[in-house]
């Protein structure tokens, strides 16, 4: 499965259809953001694809986490959201 990446400057509408559509093709989505920019546009869309989910009869949670990340041969800390039906 693809791990969903947002930055600060993705478009909460275009990821939370994009979860939305992973939940539904797999049954589970992880999106993945490093800085605060970026997880705040993260949660937002995590949000907005419940209500997306929730008009097809899905309930979903999410689980936040800590991951480790490889950019540029340098080790960052990133969050991992993990969307999944209730």
């Amino acid at each position: 499965m693809t791990v969903i990446k947002v930055s600060s400057q993705s478009r909460t509408s275009a990821v939370a259809g994009a979860i939305a559509g992973v939940v539904r093709e797999h049954r589970r989505a992880e999106v993945q953001a490093i800085g605060a920019g970026a997880v705040n546009q993260a949660v937002k869309a995590v949000a907005i694809a419940r209500g997306y989910l929730q008009e097809d009869g899905l309930d979903v949670v999410c689980i936040p986490e800590f991951t480790s990340v490889e950019i540029d041969g340098k080790e960052r800390t990133a969050i991992r959201l993990v969307v999944e039906p209730r």
